[in-house]
């Protein structure tokens, strides 16, 4: 790109971004006066369901909640939400209406500031009813997701998509910083199998404009993993669990707080060897009829310090690892023993400091390295040996300002700093390959200025405006734009949309690795993969129990980049249009259910497969459950539903590339049975029809599974 070109973006952000400050400074300027004093007796809009205290406080706000895609089988325990960290706007107070008294009930929603996406939050009672052993099978009941590499005989080729998007076209974010390494051959990409759920306090799936703060590259949307913090006196809690083939489930936090310093210490393991029966024709079936080389490992050590310098500033530091050890499944080849080793590091520290003597401007400052090392071996059968390295690492700074510019407006603004290097190595004693073998040494600098702003125009409509400008110096710089908006049509329905330009740079891998394990050829003349992501849809918030959301979502990709006669390439331009679809209802305090539901196509738009569906992207998946909770005992039914996946992905001679797998669904029953205070009795069956079934790409699930459990909080 021309010095020219560059030059006139950076200006153009400038230019945006100057006009929000001074407009912010105004705005600030214009209610300090105003909010010296107190505010009593004004409630919004009931389109808004806020309740003003008599001192005005974003602390105290309750704002307009988006809908939940879980059902809430306990009760959760009721949370403050700031503004100044959820990013949104204190909407105009309408003097209408007197405050009303809170109703008190036994069940208290969790409440979402209002959004142009929709966003979907799952907490630490929600990890726990759903027996999740990894992030993989707890993302798998979220609208938008369809992850064919969860649970028993899991494998790293059949992919996850968020909205049809892959894993690579999304972002993973573990306390607000970038897990992702962008990597694709030897079995590479984010592994939400090895991440495990023990040390998990919420997980929050966004969309939309959230790709303005946290990265263009999220087609799909951003998926941000926050962990647990440690509190009060020294506790102990711990989880031992056994089950179905030969699997395994440790796990134990110590947490606590000293003075100003709180803390806490996780470890996590994981084991099944997925030893079990599978069909003619199935993945990497031994002569024995049985599923070959599909055992899995996973070690996971978190700690967390938190320290509270003053009642203006905190510091915190985390780091977690990951080791995971498993073999590996072929579609279309003979029987394979290749094995993956994938180790994890990541590790962050973060100041908070607010500004000035209110609560109205928030800065986050965060350092962060984090590293994939990634190692596939094995003999191809008697005829060759196979070596593929690579070593992802990664060093990030942040800094972000939110700011509460008025009762009406938020900026979130700040800038992003990444340098990534990528070592790796290829060996293969195959004489045609063997030209390829050696090491490389790759690295990428890449920067981006970003700027959101929520704007509460009237009562009843928001509005989002963003801008990322990216730097890099491989593809020179870009802009991304997002504009989003919320308008609440009636007091329990609100109608909302977003659009976003991305960008997804090609991994280093894929410029410049040879992969040894499938034979591809890398290329250099890669061009980034570009295009828009769009949404809209409705909220209903029929009443304190019963809400809904019904979204249109689609995207628009050019330059895909794909596998093509052996090389990476840009084959073309993918268009995707879907439905989600989200029900939560309450049926009495202790009886509750939800239904999410999602439809994808994602159909390719040129080349050779021109019309068809992307290979292992299903048209449609759905998850239903309803939950019993009383005095400590949990009952929770689940059914899910997979509509077939099309099976061109290392396909057999002869077979059709059009050709998709059968559709299943099946039902899941989870337990929890109180022995003492402090001590219960978990259990969870799938697959309570006992049913064998392909998965995906000829993956194929057991049947009938079970896992048994103790749960201990000391």
């Amino acid at each position: 790109m021309s010095n020219s070109i560059y030059r006139s973006s950076i200006s153009f952000f400038g230019v945006v971004f100057l006009s929000a400050t001074v407009f912010a400074e105004l705005s600030h300027s214009a209610e300090t006066q105003t909010q010296s004093n107190s505010i009593s007796n004004q409630s919004t809009d009931s389109s808004n369901s806020v309740t003003q205290s008599p001192t005005f406080s974003p602390q105290n706000l309750r704002d307009f909640q988006t809908p939940l895609t879980k059902a809430q089988f306990l009760q959760p325990k009721p949370s403050a939400t700031r503004a100044e960290d959820t990013g949104t706007v204190e909407p105009l107070l309408s003097q209408a209406e007197p405050p009303e008294e809170e109703e008190e009930i036994v069940f208290e929603e969790k409440r979402q500031k209002p959004n142009s996406t929709p966003v979907y939050t799952i907490d630490a009672d929600e990890i726990r009813r759903e027996s999740a052993d990894s992030l993989a099978e707890l993302l798998r009941g979220l609208p938008g997701f369809a992850i064919n590499d969860a649970g028993f005989g899991a494998d790293v080729h059949t992919g996850t998509f968020y909205r049809g998007a892959s894993i690579n076209q999304s972002v993973f974010l573990l306390n607000g910083r970038p897990i992702g390494s962008n990597i694709s051959i030897y079995h590479g990409g984010t592994d939400l199998n090895s991440i495990p759920t023990g040390a998990i306090e919420q997980v929050e799936l966004s969309s939309g404009t959230a790709a303005t703060l946290y990265g263009s590259e999220a087609f799909g949307g951003v998926v941000n993993i926050t962990t647990k913090k440690g509190d009060g006196i020294p506790r102990f809690s711990g989880f031992a669990q056994v089950g179905s083939l030969s699997s395994s489930n440790y796990r134990g936090n110590y947490s606590g707080e000293i003075g100003a310093v709180n803390y806490l210490l996780s470890y996590q393991r994981f084991k099944a060897d997925n030893d079990y029966r599978v069909p003619v024709g199935a993945a990497n079936r031994g002569p024995d009829g049985r599923l070959f080389n599909g055992d899995s490992t996973q070690d996971n050590y978190y700690g967390n310090l938190n320290f509270d310098l003053n009642d203006r500033n905190s510091l915190s530091l985390d780091v977690s690892t990951v080791t995971s050890r498993r073999g590996l499944l072929y579609f279309g080849f003979p029987l394979q023993s290749d094995r993956l080793d994938h180790d994890t590091v990541n590790a962050g520290l973060t100041w908070k400091a607010m500004l000035g003597n209110r609560d109205d401007s928030t800065l986050n400052t965060t350092l962060s390295f984090n590293q994939d090392y990634f190692s596939t071996y094995g003999p191809t059968q008697a005829t060759f040996f196979r070596r593929g390295v690579l070593n992802s690492r990664g060093l990030n700074a942040r800094v972000e300002h939110n700011w509460q510019t008025s009762k009406t407006n938020n900026l979130r603004w700040g800038v992003d700093l990444k340098n990534s290097w990528l070592t790796g190595e290829a060996f293969s004693t195959l004489p045609r390959l063997a030209r390829f073998n050696g090491e490389f040494d790759r690295n990428r600098f890449q920067a981006a200025l970003f700027a959101l702003n929520t704007w509460q125009v009237t009562n009843n409509f928001q509005a989002e405006f963003g801008l990322r400008q990216n730097f890099t110096n491989e593809f020179g710089s870009y802009l991304n734009p997002s504009v989003g908006a919320r308008w609440a049509l009636s007091p329990g329905v609100a109608l909302r949309g977003s659009w976003v330009s991305v960008h997804r740079n090609p991994g280093l891998d894929q410029l410049y690795a040879f992969d040894t394990v499938h034979n591809w050829l890398p290329n250099p003349d890669l061009q980034p993969e570009t295009g828009s992501s769009w949404t809209t849809g409705l909220d209903f918030q029929l009443s304190k129990s019963f809400d809904a959301q019904l979204t249109y979502f689609g995207s628009r990709l050019n330059d895909r980049i794909g596998i093509q006669s052996g090389q990476w390439a840009n084959i073309g331009l993918v268009n995707t249009n879907g439905i989600e679809a989200a029900l939560r209802w309450r049926l009495s305090s202790q009886w509750s259910t939800f239904l999410n539901y999602t439809y994808t196509d994602a159909k390719i738009g040129s080349g050779v497969e021109r019309g068809l569906q992307l290979s292992t992207v299903p048209f449609s998946v759905a998850r239903l459950g309803i939950g019993y909770a009383s005095n400590g005992w949990e009952v929770n039914l689940y059914a899910n539903y997979f509509s077939g996946a099309r099976r061109a992905l290392f396909t057999l001679a002869g077979d059709d590339p059009r050709e998709f797998s059968p559709s299943w669904i099946n039902f899941d029953l989870g337990l929890r049975i109180p022995v003492t205070r402090g001590l219960g009795v978990t259990v969870f069956l799938e697959n309570l029809g006992d049913r064998t079934y392909e998965r995906v790409n000829r993956i194929y699930q057991p049947g009938l599974t079970y896992r048994i459990g103790v749960v201990s909080d000391f």
